[in-house]
This record gives structure tokens, C-alpha cells and sequence, in this order.
């Protein structure tokens, strides 16, 4: 495929994913939009992910509703939404345009990592005003990392220090590496200083990202293919495996690679050899293999989502990225790094936070981590250049409901002494148990009991079990995955 030459690329319009359930709101939007940006529409989540796979660019903008089939009166499909986006590509810029507009929810779904949240109704030059902002500091972030490609890791808490020592470690190491962390945590900048830190001659680093492709699509895509092997396949093509080279191939969100590709990337990871699509010629490749997963790999291997051989052969040396609540002071240096950039780039004057904001932003767990933080600072220095911010103002930017307040200390519960007897019992017998399956069993219940208890408020739920409504989410989404 060619690229089109750079006169018509900067000509192209920017693209504008619209996501709403009322044709006449979608189309009303699209109508009032279109003049600046190329439209494309959408009417629910599942409906969404498979146009995006087929697309030959991923949309550089979302607008989205909160309110999606099938439960259009409650904002879960839409918080889920913004999750799926930002995992099929990590640069979209996502604001909410919606009718559940109560504050809780635009709170979280800026946790989340939607950059806005604009209450329904709003004007379509208010509309295109927001999303001409949130373009404009897109494109900041584009042109920062094409000066700087790899940034440096910000940061000087254990957690960071650690993370560090074992970046050295594995640099020069030919055996695959896998990164995990949470959403938002900064796994691919760690994928890029693991590349940079190797002390050899500059070498390819290739990304892709395994979300972000139909899974007819994948194996041509990392394997390349012959003329003729498909419909559409004009001429031969070489995948990502060969134009690595003897680089590095960074394979994002790898827990949704389908399970029978799965097996050719681990032919590729034993012995290197691998086909295009539509030959016999075996070929051999020499990248090395970095991927990376917000998952939980183990619990998708006991469910059968993901093989456990492929997990050992990946898991080879394991890279784990804190989250921002373990950073303690690196929040600080954060917030001091992006107000500086943002500043600069956009030739405003620098925010001032006061004493008693600064407290609290250093109290604050950031559950959607650096994303959340940034998109924060994006928006302070939009809203308040050269001021001083006071808590009134960086109060409604954080989704304080999202700490879980800490649980008091509770004696042991009665059933404990029966739960331990029978334990025992079980284990002294030898009957057959998985421990593993057992601990999801025990999650899946505490869940449904609270949710019960909240009547299905999931921020009452979170609460009750003690942890962070991003978590909860997060964990009843793999629980609906693996039923």
C-alpha cells in the first residue's frame, strides 16, 4: 500500500467517531460537524469495535453518549466505551457528549480517560470549539514525541527506581519481555525505553496493536501474504515480523489475539520461522518480541482465553508498571512535567496550584493513572492559564467518589473457623479443588452480593467491597468475558 503524498494528507479532514443511539441526534451532529471534520457514525458498543477493525485509520476524535442499548438509562455501556476506544488506539481523544450528565458520572468518565464532558443540550460551535481543543492538544502530543521518540521515564518513587533497574536488566536480553499494568499506566513508553536502553546499533521498533485489527486481518498483518491469498490482496506484502528486522516488535493488548493465531506466535517464539499468508516458503525471523496487556493473563489462561504456553514463552522476564497510587511523590513531579510542556506548547502562562490543592492532588490514587493526570493538566491549563487553582477548582476534575474510603478493622468474621475446618478437611482428604477457580468463585459472589446491596449502584458496590469503581468495572467486565 502507498501512503498518499504529504500535500493530500495534510489536506485530509480529521476523522470524528460519533456514537449515539438516536439516529436524528447522530445524524443532526454529523450534519453541523461535517464541514470540519469527516464523519463517521455509530449507534452502539459491539457495532462500534467491528467498524473500527475495518477501518484504515483509527478516528483521530470520538463523540460519544453515555446512554447505549442495552441499557440506554444507565451510563455502563458508555463508560465501557471509552475503555474499548482508548484500548484500540491509545491517542483517540474521547469527550462525552450526554444527557446522564449528573457530575459522579462526568467525573468518572474522565478518570476513565475521556479528555471532556459536555452536558446535552449544547450548541454545535460550543461543540466544535471542544473538539478543535481537544485536536489541538492531540497534535501537541504528536509533535512532543516526534522531537523527543522516546521519552524519559518521570519519576523517583521505589516503584520507579525499580522499574528502572530492571529496564537495564533486560535491555540487551534476546528473550521476549512482557509488560503489565493497569490501563492509562504508560506500557508502551516502557516498551520504547526497553528498545532504546540496548546498547547495539539503532534497530526498527515496530508497535501494533492487536486490539486495533479484525482478527481476519491479524495474521497477514504480523505475517505479511502472497498476491492472491485473499480478496484484496493486489500483491505480495511483508508483515511486521519481517520489517522488524532484528529489532523489536511491541505487540499491544496481546490478550486479544485470537486463540488460533496464538499458536503461530508461539512457532514464531520457539524456533522464528514463520509463512505469509498464502505461501509454502517458510521464513525466519529475528525480532525481538516485547508485548504488553492491562489483563490478567494468568485468569484468562484457567478460562481458556489464552494459552498457557504462549503465556510462559512471553512471560520469559515480566515487567510490571506501577500504577500511580503506589508513586507517592512522582504525582508531584508529573503534575510539574505536563503544566511545564503544556505551557510551553501552548505559549500560555503556567497554572498554580494552591497549598491546600496541592495537598490534594497528592492525596488523590489517580485510578485511571498517568492518561487521567494528563488530561487533568490538559485541562487546567485550557481553563486556567496563569492562575491560581484553588480546590473549588481542581475538586471537580477529580473523581474523589472513586476512593474507596478505608474500610475500618473488622474482627474475623464467625464462618471464619468453619471456612479454615473446612480447608483442612479437604486438603487432608485430597478432594480434587482449583484453587484458582475457587478464589474467582469467591470474587464473583462478594461482587453480586454487594451489587445486590447497592441495587445495582456500582459506586455504593465499590465501596462495600473496598476497592475503586474502575476496579469493579473492570473486574465484571472479565467475569462477562469469561461467561
Amino acid at each position: 500500500m502507498t501512503s498518499p503524498p504529504e500535500s493530500a494528507a495534510r489536506e485530509e479532514k480529521p476523522l470524528l467517531l460519533i456514537v449515539d443511539d438516536d439516529p436524528l441526534i447522530a445524524d443532526t451532529l454529523g450534519c453541523a460537524l461535517d464541514r470540519r471534520f469527516e464523519i463517521l457514525t455509530s449507534h452502539a458498543r459491539p457495532h462500534c469495535a467491528q467498524l473500527l477493525r475495518q477501518l484504515r485509520r483509527t478516528p483521530d476524535l470520538a463523540l460519544i453518549d453515555l446512554g447505549l442499548p442495552p441499557l440506554p438509562h444507565r451510563p455502563d455501556e458508555g463508560f465501557a466505551l471509552i475503555s474499548d476506544l482508548l484500548r484500540i488506539s491509545p491517542d483517540m481523544r474521547i469527550v462525552v457528549l450526554s444527557g446522564q450528565s449528573d457530575e459522579s458520572n462526568a467525573r468518572h468518565a474522565r478518570t476513565l480517560g475521556a479528555c471532556d464532558f459536555v452536558a446535552k443540550p449544547c450548541s454545535p460551535l460550543d461543540l466544535q470549539a471542544i473538539l478543535e481543543r481537544a485536536l489541538d492538544f492531540q497534535a501537541l502530543d504528536k509533535a512532543q514525541r516526534h522531537a523527543a521518540p522516546t521519552s524519559p521515564l518521570i519519576g523517583e518513587s521505589p516503584p520507579m527506581q525499580k522499574l528502572r533497574v530492571q529496564l537495564q536488566q533486560f535491555a540487551d536480553s534476546p528473550f521476549p519481555v512482557l509488560i503489565e499494568g493497569e490501563s492509562g499506566s504508560g506500557k508502551e513508553i516502557v516498551a520504547a525505553c526497553l528498545h532504546a536502553g540496548a546498547r547495539r546499533s539503532p534497530r526498527p521498533f515496530l508497535a501494533l496493536n492487536c486490539a486495533a485489527i479484525a482478527p481476519t486481518l491479524v495474521e497477514p498483518t504480523l505475517f505479511g501474504h502472497a498476491r492472491g491469498a485473499f480478496t484484496g490482496a493486489a500483491s505480495a506484502r511483508a508483515g511486521y515480523f519481517e520489517e522488524a528486522a532484528d529489532g523489536t516488535l511491541f505487540l499491544d493488548e496481546i490478550g486479544e489475539l485470537p486463540l488460533e493465531l496464538q499458536a503461530k506466535l508461539l512457532r514464531v517464539l520457539e524456533n522464528g520461522e514463520y509463512q505469509r499468508v498464502g505461501e509454502t516458503q517458510l521464513r525466519v525471523s529475528r525480532a525481538r518480541i516485547v508485548a504488553a496487556t492491562n489483563r490478567d493473563l494468568r485468569r484468562e489462561v484457567r478460562n481458556g482465553h489464552f494459552r498457557a504456553d504462549l503465556y510462559h514463552r512471553l512471560s520469559v522476564l515480566s515487567i510490571s508498571v506501577p500504577p500511580l497510587r503506589e508513586m507517592g511523590d512522582d504525582r508531584q513531579r508529573l503534575l510539574e512535567h505536563f503544566r511545564r510542556v503544556y505551557a510551553e506548547q501552548t505559549g500560555q502562562p503556567a497554572f498554580v496550584l494552591s497549598t491546600d490543592a496541592e495537598a490534594l492532588w497528592q492525596a488523590y490514587a489517580f485510578p485511571g493513572n498517568v492518561r487521567e493526570l494528563r488530561n487533568i493538566v490538559i485541562r487546567l491549563t485550557a481553563k486556567y492559564p496563569g492562575q491560581h487553582v484553588g480546590v473549588a477548582e481542581l475538586e471537580p476534575e477529580l473523581d474523589l467518589q472513586d476512593d474507596p474510603s478505608p474500610a475500618p478493622e473488622a474482627a474475623a468474621p464467625e464462618h471464619t473457623g468453619a471456612f479454615l475446618e473446612t480447608a483442612l478437611r479437604r486438603l487432608q482428604q485430597r478432594e480434587p479443588f482449583h484453587l484458582d477457580q475457587l478464589l474467582d468463585e469467591l470474587e464473583s459472589g462478594y461482587i453480586e452480593a454487594a451489587l445486590k446491596l447497592a441495587h445495582g449502584n456500582v459506586s455504593q458496590a465499590a465501596r462495600l467491597l473496598g476497592i475503586n469503581r474502575t476496579t469493579l468495572y473492570n473486574r465484571m467486565e472479565a467475569q462477562a468475558r469469561e461467561s
